[in-house]
């Protein structure tokens, strides 16, 4: 069922959205690392950019999530209006 304001109480996974992008950290850290020792400063300087952005996002990530509630809803707050009883 369709309440219409869904726009409204939609929820945001910012969670998962910051584990996703440690993983990716992960990934581009070690693959700088790997193409550096390898001699492939080209590769290397590539996920070294990579692992920049993706500490950007996750730093505006982490600042959302700290803003609470309003950014982030608990299971508390309900994902749609009841519908009325007529």
């Amino acid at each position: 069922m369709r309440s219409g304001n869904e726009p409204v109480t939609a929820r945001s996974p910012l969670r998962l959205r910051f584990w996703l992008g440690m993983w990716g950290l992960i990934w581009a850290v070690a693959g700088t690392a790997a193409f550096s020792l390898a001699g492939r400063p080209g590769w290397a300087a590539a996920c070294g950019a990579l692992a920049l952005i993706v500490t950007v996002d996750l730093a505006v990530v982490l600042h959302h999530i700290h803003q609470g509630p309003h950014y982030q809803p608990g299971p508390d707050v309900p994902p749609y209006e009841p519908p009325r009883r007529r």
